[in-house]
């Protein structure tokens, strides 16, 4: 492990020893180009609270597996046990879906008129 795989997460739960902390970062939107600023919630953030679109970075959440990146729009609503709202992602090259955790609190929390424009899946 090289200074820069430092494992901020001592208890093991993050995929492959990666920080969250470090994952939890401000980057552009891949369909608005806008800033989007990193989570403060206690999440990290991984789409735009502007527009909702995403990236494909995920085979399984968190992993960070898929060679795809390409966009991911957003498609619909879910509710899950536990989480909440989800946003339903689907990969505009593969067709890949995945469900995320809305971020409602925080300094910028998504466009709730955004997702309740959504419909439910």
């Amino acid at each position: 492990m090289s200074e820069h795989d430092v494992d901020d997460d001592p208890g093991g739960t993050s995929p492959r020893g990666r920080s969250r902390r470090r994952e939890n970062t401000t980057f552009a939107c891949v369909h608005c180009a806008r800033p989007v600023p990193a989570n403060t919630d206690g999440h990290y953030r991984n789409h735009c609270p502007y527009c909702l679109w995403s990236l494909h970075v995920d085979v399984k959440p968190g992993d960070r597996a898929s060679t795809c990146r390409r966009p991911m729009e957003p498609v619909g609503l879910v509710e899950k046990s536990g989480k909440g709202w989800q946003v339903v992602h689907r990969c505009t090259a593969c067709g890949h879906r995945q469900p995320n955790r809305l971020v409602r609190d925080g300094e910028s929390p998504d466009d709730l008129d955004l997702v309740l424009a959504l419909p439910w899946l």
